[in-house]
C-alpha cells in the first residue's frame, strides 16, 4: 500500500531527511565560490546558500551562518539546516541561509581548491589562526567579517533586520571564538540590524582569566600539573594574531552585552566521545562537553558578578547527544535560528534553561 503523501512530508520533517522515506537519494548541494575582500586583498571562499551570493537580495529580511564541525562537512549542515528553514514556515525568499566551508589539503580529494585558502590541523580554522597556504595572513574570523560587512550594505540589503551566526561541535567552537574576539559586532548593531550567536556543543571555550571550575567556584588549576591550559584557544595566553594585544579584561566587558545563546545537549555527556577535545587544556574545563558548557555558562556569570548584565540565553536540549541536526532543530534551536514557535514544533526535543 502507498504511504499518503501527507505521512511523508510529516515524517520527513522529524527525521531531517527525506531520502529515508523515500527511499531517493537527495542530490548534494553545490558550494559557491565566492570573492571577498577588496582590491589587491581579495580572496576566494566557499559557501553552500539558498541564494547566490551575487544575485538580488533586497528581499531579505534575516540572515541565517550555520557552522559546520570538524569533518568540515558544510553541505551536511546546509542540507540539515535548509530542511529545517522549510519546516519552520520562515518565508525562504526572506532568508538567506549560508553554511559556510573550511577546507584542508586533504578535502582536495571531493572538491576542486585550486587557488582557495585552506587551515591545517590543530591551529586550523575553528581558532582563527591564519590559513596555511597564504601569502598574507588570513584568519579564518576573516571571511566571518567580509561576510557580515557585506550586510551592512544597505543599497544591497535594503530589507535586513536579523543575523544570527551559529555553530555546532567544532561550529561552535568558531562561533564562540568569534563572538568574543571580532570587532564587526557593534557595527552591526549601530545600523540597525540584530546580530545573534548560537553557540551549540563546542568541546572547548575560551577563558578571560586563569580560573576554572573547582568545585561550587573558580580557582587557578595547577600549571606544573597542565602546562598552558591557559593558551589560546583556551586562554588569553598566547593570543591569536586576528586579536593580539586584547586583554581578558576588556575583551569580556565587550562580550558580556553581546547576545549570545549556549545550547547544550543532556545526552553529550562522553569524556571518550571519538572527537572530543582530550587535552589536559580541555580536560581542566570539565571532562565532557556537557559539564564544560555548564562550567562556562558559570564561569560568565561568576565573572559579571553583581555589576555587570550578561546579555544570555542557555538551554540544555533534553536527551540530545552530538547531533547537530537535533540540537538546531530542537524547541529552542529552531526558535532561534529561524523563529519557529514552539508549539508548532511537535517533533522538535524539548529544551529547559541551563542551571547556574
Amino acid at each position: 500500500m502507498q504511504m499518503p503523501s501527507a505521512s511523508i512530508n510529516k515524517l520527513c520533517v522529524a527525521a531531517m531527511l527525506c531520502s529515508a522515506v523515500t527511499g531517493v537519494q537527495a542530490a548534494a548541494p553545490a558550494w559557491q565560490r565566492i570573492e571577498l575582500g577588496a582590491g589587491s586583498d581579495r580572496y576566494p571562499f566557499a559557501i553552500y546558500s539558498n541564494k547566490q551570493w551575487s544575485g538580488d537580495m533586497s528581499r531579505v529580511r534575516a540572515a541565517v551562518l550555520v557552522f559546520h564541525g570538524a569533518s568540515r562537512n558544510g553541505d551536511d549542515y546546509y542540507a540539515a539546516a535548509e530542511k529545517l528553514l522549510v519546516a519552520s514556515g520562515a518565508s525562504t525568499d526572506e532568508t538567506l541561509l549560508i553554511a559556510p566551508n573550511f577546507f584542508a589539503r586533504v578535502d582536495a580529494k571531493k572538491h576542486p581548491l585550486d587557488g582557495m585558502p585552506l587551515w591545517e590541523g590543530e591551529r586550523g580554522w575553528n581558532g582563527g589562526w591564519d590559513a596555511a597556504n597564504w601569502l598574507q595572513p588570513l584568519s579564518s574570523f576573516r571571511p566571518i567579517d567580509d561576510i557580515l560587512g557585506a550586510f551592512l550594505e544597505r543599497s544591497r540589503f535594503p530589507r535586513l533586520e536579523r543575523i544570527i551566526v551559529a555553530g555546532h561541535s567544532g561550529g561552535g567552537q568558531i562561533v564562540h571564538r568569534y563572538a568574543v574576539l571580532n570587532n564587526v559586532d557593534e557595527k552591526i548593531r549601530a545600523a540597525g540590524r540584530s546580530l545573534r550567536y548560537v553557540v551549540a556543543n563546542p568541546s572547548s571555550y575560551l577563558y578571560f582569566t586563569p580560573e576554572r571550575a573547582a568545585g561550587d567556584g573558580f580557582a587557578p588549576p595547577d600549571a606544573a600539573q597542565c602546562p598552558g591550559y591557559d593558551e589560546y584557544k583556551y586562554g588569553m595566553g598566547q593570543m591569536v594574531r586576528y586579536a593580539d594585544g586584547a586583554s581578558g579584561a576588556e575583551l569580556f566587558r565587550r562580550h558580556a552585552v553581546r547576545d549570545v545563546t549556549y545550547l547544550l545537549g543532556t545526552s553529550d555527556n562522553d569524556p571518550n566521545h571519538r572527537s572530543i577535545d582530550k587535552s589536559c587544556a580541555a580536560r581542566s574545563a570539565g571532562s565532557h562537553r556537557l559539564e564544560r558548557g555548564r562550567n562556562y555558562i558559570r564561569y560568565e556569570h561568576y565573572l559579571a558578578g553583581s555589576g555587570l548584565k550578561l546579555n544570555r540565553r542557555a538551554y540544555e536540549v533534553v536527551d540530545v547527544g552530538h547531533n547537530q541536526a537535533q540540537m538546531f532543530a530542537s524547541k529552542c534551536g529552531a526558535l532561534l535560528l529561524f523563529g519557529m514557535p514552539e508549539e508548532k514544533n511537535s517533533d522538535g526535543a524539548i529544551c529547559r534553561p541551563a542551571a547556574l
